[in-house]
């Protein structure tokens, strides 16, 4: 097992750890019987939002939990057979990142059938789909492989030209 190989596996179970714990405290304290939204700061609140769907609340009143929960899963094996080829360090925690957000919503799907999400950003009336942390691993993730992809591509002619 290569060290790009744990690397990522570690991440991806950090951010399984982390999410459902911010899940459980969420759900459990500040929203214990369906509370109403926090007001943190101008443009953020925490609210309790159920996401049935997928990404954005898209298909929302789709009602195929196990569907959604099978999709990830072939999402994630797949992103664990690239972590297995990942040849960077930066590679291998983008893809942890992302394979532990999909996991992360995976555990809500089982166990409540849908997504717990709770982080809501808004301003001037208009509000970004509420989310929660595995959501913003995903989407850090994937920013960074669009950047390592990049970088890699400017890389990969000086190493030729040697």
């Amino acid at each position: 097992m290569s060290r790009q190989f744990r690397l990522g596996v570690s991440v991806a179970a950090l951010v399984v750890a982390l999410d459902q714990i911010s899940k459980w405290w969420m759900a459990g304290y500040l929203f214990p019987r369906g509370g109403r939204p926090v007001e943190i700061a101008p443009f953020f609140n925490l609210v309790e939002v159920w996401n049935r769907g997928m990404s954005f609340g898209l298909f929302n009143a789709a009602q195929m939990p196990w569907a959604f929960v099978g999709l990830a899963l072939v999402i994630s094996a797949l992103l664990v057979w690239w972590l297995g080829r990942a040849g960077r360090a930066r590679q291998a925690l983008s893809i942890g990142l992302v394979l532990g957000g999909a996991l992360g919503n995976v555990v809500d799907r089982v166990r409540f059938g849908a997504v717990f999400d709770f982080l809501d950003f808004h301003a001037a009336g208009w509000h970004w789909p509420a989310f929660n942390l595995a959501d913003s691993a995903i989407s850090v993730g994937v920013c960074l492989l669009l950047l390592d992809g990049l970088f890699e591509a400017r890389e990969s002619p000086k190493k030729a030209s040697k």
